[in-house]
C-alpha cells in the first residue's frame, strides 16, 4: 500500500513539474524537532514540518517528505494546509541523525535546512548460558540480548574479561557457540554497540554468568631415556601413552612429535627410538586428542655435542687461476669425555674440486680452478657426520690491457676528465694515470661498471698524447698499461681581425664590399657580422675554415657605419674583432652631374638676372629720354635738365674744385650701381655720373627749397640720337633747403651749356 501511495505521489508531482500554477508560491518550509534536538531514550519524539505557502482558493495537492540522512523515512500527501506531523514514539540511539523536509505542491518544491537528533542511551545487555556445568570440550551456548534496541548492532562476547566471540546483526538477540578445552570456572558477560552514519554507540557492559568447565580424567604421559647429560650418538627410547578413567580407545588419538616435525602417532601408546644429534635439541612433545578436547606433554632436552661443526678456510686470502691454495678443515670443539680427536675423520665431499689430503688431519692441497667453485669438507665420529658451510673460491682474474678516452671535450687551458677502464679483471682494481714516465694519480674501483677518473689539464695541443694509464689487481706480474691519448684538443679563439675590401679610404657607392673574418682556433667556427646599432647579425656562417667573409653587392649611403664581427667554436668562448668604420663615398658621376646642375642653375639665374635688367634698363632710357632735353634746337652744347618733384639740390657752393667755384655731385642710388653693373657686364650704353660746375652764384628763386630731408636724384644721360654735347652724360643730385617748388609745373628751358666743365679724359 506505501509503495503504491509513494509511485502515485511521484507520477502527481511529475505532471504537476510540467505544469505549474501560476498562482503558487511557496514562501518558506522548516522543520521542528520537539522536545528538542537532543533527548534521552525511550522520549517520544515530534519532527514538524512546516510550510507557508502563498495560494488561491481553491485547495492544492501538498507532498511532503522526510529523509534521515539519504533515506526516505516518511512521505503523505494532503490538501491541507496544516503542519505535517511525524512521531518516532520512545526514540533509539538509531534513531539519530540529520532530518530534512520537502515540500512539492503542482510542480513547485522547496527543502528545508537539515536538523539533527541526538538520542543518547542504552539499554544494558543482558547475558545467559544454556547451562552453568560443562565438560572439558563441550560446546557452550551463550545468549546476548539489546533489550528493545533497533539498527545494526554488534555483539561482542566475552570470557574473563577477554574477548572471544563477535556477532553482526540488525536484531536485538544474538546467540554464540564458545568451546573451552581447559577446566575452570569461566566468567561470561557481552556487550554491543549501534553503528551510525560516521559513529559507533557502545553500550555498558552485561551482566556476569559464571561457566564452569570440569576436566577430564584422562591425560597423555611422556618418558624419555636417558633423561639427562644426553650425547650426540646417545640411543634414546621415548614412549607416549594415555592414563585416567575408562574410556575408548578409538575416540583417542596420540601424537608424538619433536619441534614441528612428527615423529610417530597411535591409539593407546607409541614407542619410538632416535639416534641424539645437536641439531635436534628442543621440545619433545607428547599429544592427545579426544573429540575437541585437547592435552598435551612436553619435555625438552638438550644434547651435548661430540665435536663442533667443522669450518673450512682457505690460503692465500685472493688467488689467480692456477694458483697453489691450501684448504684447512677444523672442528673448534670436542667432547673430551666421550671422543678423543684423532677419531674424527675429514674429507672434501666434491671429487672434482681436485685437492689432494696433506700430511696433517683436515688439510688440503690444490691448485685454484680457473672458475669460482664452492668447497665443502665434512667431519665424522661415531655415526655423527657435520658438513662445514660452502667456501666460494673465486679465482681473480688478471686485469686486461685498459681503455683509455676522455669524457666530454678536451679545450686547451681548461680542466677535463680521463677515465680509464679494463674489460676484465677481478675487482678492485688499481687505476694509475702516468704522463710521459711520470705517476700522476692512483685511484681503486671496487663495485663493476665503475671508471677511474682522473681530472687533468694541459697547456699544449700535443701533450694529449703524453698521457697512459695502468690496471693491477695484485697480480704477480706487471700492470697493463693502455695505449696513449688520442683525443681531438680544442684550441680557444683568438680575437678575430676584421678585414674590409676595397680599402676604406677608397669606398665609393656601388662597390662590392667584402668583410673578413679571421681568427686562429679550432673550427667548426661559427661567425657573426654586426653592425653597430643592431642586435640582429647581418649574416651567420658556420665553417671548417679560420676565416669567412660577408658581402654586400652593391653600397649605398645608408650602408656607412662601423662594423664587427664575432666568432665562437666549440670551446664556448665568444670573441669580438675590433670595429671598422665605413664611410661610402658620393661617385665621381653623381658628383659630375651635380655640378652640372649647379652650372645649369646658376646659367639659368644670370641669364634672368641680364634679361631683367635690359627690361628696367629699358624703361630708365625712356624716363631719361622725357627728363633731358637740349637748350635750343642748333645748340649741341646745351642740356635741359627738369627736376622732379622729388628731386633734391645739394648746395655746393662752398665745394671748391679745379676750375670751377661750385659743383654738385650727381649720385646714384644703390639699385643705380647694380644697373650700371648690369650695363657694364651687357656692354649697353654708359651711364654717368658728371659733375656740373655753376661759375655764377645760384638764383636762389630758381633752386628748389629743401622739403623735409628727401633727397632728388636726377639722372642725365649721353643722348642715343647723337647729340653734340659732352661724351660724358651728367647726372646731378643737390640737397636744397625749405620747400621745393612743382618744377614740373614750369615749362621755361634751361640753357646750362656754358656752364659745363670740360671733360676730363
Amino acid at each position: 500500500m506505501g509503495a503504491l501511495l509513494l509511485l502515485t505521489c511521484t507520477l502527481l508531482c511529475s505532471w504537476r513539474w510540467a505544469e505549474p500554477h501560476p498562482t503558487l508560491s511557496i514562501r518558506n518550509i522548516s522543520l521542528l524537532i520537539e522536545p528538542g534536538a537532543d533527548v534521552e531514550r525511550d522520549t517520544n519524539v515530534t519532527l514538524r514540518c512546516r510550510a507557508v505557502v502563498i495560494a488561491g482558493q481553491e485547495p492544492s495537492t501538498r507532498v511532503y517528505t522526510i529523509s534521515k540522512e539519504a533515506t526516505q523515512v516518511y512521505t503523505k500527501t494532503t490538501i491541507s494546509s496544516d503542519d505535517l506531523v511525524y512521531m518516532i514514539p520512545g526514540a533509539r540511539v538509531s534513531d539519530s541523525g540529520k532530518y530534512k523536509c520537502e515540500i512539492n505542491i503542482n510542480g513547485i518544491g522547496l527543502v528545508s535546512e537539515k536538523q539533527k537528533l541526538t538520542v543518547t542511551g542504552l539499554s544494558r545487555p543482558v547475558v545467559s548460558l544454556d547451562k552453568r556445568i560443562y565438560r572439558e570440550g563441550e560446546e557452550v551456548v551463550a545468549t546476548c540480548t539489546a533489550p528493545e534496541e533497533t539498527g545494526f548492532i554488534t555483539y561482542n562476547f566475552y570470557a574473563d574479561s577477554k574477548e572471544i566471540f563477535e556477532v553482526p546483526g540488525n536484531v536485538n538477540r544474538v546467540e554464540a557457540k564458545l568451546r573451552f578445552t581447559s577446566p575452570g570456572v569461566r566468567n561470561i558477560h557481552c556487550s554491543y554497540s549501534v553503528r551510525l552514519k560516521l559513529m559507533s554507540v557502545t553500550s555498558d557492559q552485561s551482566n556476569s554468568v559464571m561457566a564452569h568447565v570440569e576436566e577430564l580424567a584422562i591425560k597423555p604421559v611422556l618418558e624419555i631415556n636417558p633423561w639427562q647429560k644426553v650425547f650426540e650418538g646417545d640411543q634414546l627410547r621415548i614412549s607416549c601413552t594415555v592414563v585416567g578413567a575408562s574410556y575408548n580407545a578409538q575416540s583417542v588419538v596420540l601424537l608424538l612429535s619433536q619441534g614441528t616435525q612428527m615423529l610417530s602417532s597411535g591409539n593407546t601408546s607409541i614407542n619410538h627410538s632416535v639416534i641424539a644429534k645437536a641439531k635436534d635439541s628442543g621440545t619433545f612433545e607428547c599429544m592427545l586428542r579426544m573429540g575437541n578436547v585437547l592435552k598435551y606433554s612436553t619435555k625438552i632436552l638438550s644434547f651435548i655435542e661430540l665435536f663442533s661443526v667443522p669450518a673450512l678456510t682457505k690460503s692465500p686470502a685472493e688467488v689467480f687461476p692456477g694458483d697453489e691454495i691450501k684448504l684447512n678443515c677444523k672442528s673448534k670443539n670436542y667432547a673430551s669425555e666421550r671422543l678423543r680427536s684423532e677419531e674424527v675423520t675429514y674429507a672434501i665431499e666434491l671429487p672434482q674440486s681436485r685437492l689432494t689430503s696433506g700430511r696433517e688431519p683436515g688439510v688440503f692441497l690444490g691448485r685454484a680452478l680457473p672458475y669460482a667453485f664452492n668447497y665443502t669438507c665434512s667431519a665424522q665420529a661415531k655415526g655423527i657426520q657435520k658438513h662445514s658451510k660452502p667456501l666460494l673460491i673465486n679465482p681473480k682474474v688478471p686485469a686486461s690491457e685498459p681503455k683509455i678516452a676522455v669524457r666530454g671535450k678536451v679545450i686547451l687551458g681548461k680542466p677535463f676528465q680521463i677515465h680509464c677502464q679494463s674489460d676484465r679483471g677481478s675487482l678492485p682494481i688499481n687505476y694509475t694515470l702516468w704522463k710521459k714516465y711520470e705517476m700522476l694519480n692512483t685511484t681503486t674501483v671496487r663495485l663493476p661498471y665503475y671508471q677511474a677518473l682522473f681530472h687533468v689539464t694541459i697547456h699544449q695541443p700535443e701533450e694529449i698524447t703524453q698521457y697512459m694509464c695502468e690496471a693491477q689487481n695484485n697480480h704477480p706480474k706487471d700492470g697493463e698499461l693502455s695505449k696513449r691519448l688520442n683525443a681531438t684538443v680544442i684550441v680557444p679563439l683568438s680575437q678575430p681581425t676584421l678585414t674590409v675590401l676595397p680599402d676604406v679610404r677608397n669606398i665609393v657607392e656601388g662597390d662590392k664590399l667584402y668583410l673578413i673574418c679571421g681568427i686562429n682556433g679550432t673550427p667548426p667556427v661559427t661567425f657573426k657580422w654586426y653592425r653597430t646599432g643592431r642586435s640582429e647579425p647581418m649574416s651567420v656562417v658556420t665553417s671548417n675554415q679560420v676565416s669567412e667573409d660577408h658581402q654586400i653587392p652593391s653600397l649605398g649611403s645608408e650602408d656607412s657605419g662601423s662594423y664587427y664581427c664575432e666568432a665562437l667554436n666549440p670551446a664556448k668562448n665568444i670573441v669580438r674583432s675590433q670595429l671598422v668604420t665605413v664611410e661610402v663615398r658620393m661617385a665621381l658621376w653623381k658628383k659630375a652631374a651635380i655640378v652640372a646642375a649647379c652650372l645649369l642653375v646658376l646659367a639659368l639665374v644670370v641669364l634672368a638676372t641680364v634679361r631683367y635688367f635690359r627690361a628696367r634698363r629699358g624703361k630708365n632710357e625712356a624716363a631719361a629720354e622725357l627728363s633731358v632735353k637740349p637748350s635750343s634746337p642748333k645748340s649741341d652744347d646745351s642740356l635741359t635738365v627738369s627736376l622732379t618733384p622729388d628731386t633734391e639740390v645739394y648746395n655746393a657752393a662752398t665745394v671748391k674744385v679745379d676750375r670751377a667755384t661750385t659743383s654738385v655731385w650727381s649720385e646714384r642710388p644703390p639699385n643705380a650701381a647694380s644697373d650700371e653693373e648690369s650695363s657694364v657686364a651687357s656692354n649697353e650704353a654708359d651711364v654717368e655720373y658728371t659733375e656740373v660746375v655753376h661759375p655764377q652764384p645760384v638764383d636762389p628763386e630758381r633752386v628748389p627749397l629743401r622739403r623735409g630731408t628727401d633727397t632728388v636724384y636726377s639722372e642725365l644721360q649721353n643722348s642715343p640720337h647723337g647729340a653734340t654735347h659732352h661724351d660724358c652724360g651728367s647726372v646731378e643730385y643737390a640737397e636744397l633747403n625749405g620747400e621745393q617748388p612743382d618744377i614740373h609745373h614750369n615749362n621755361q628751358e634751361m640753357d646750362y651749356s656754358h656752364v659745363l666743365p670740360v671733360p676730363v679724359e
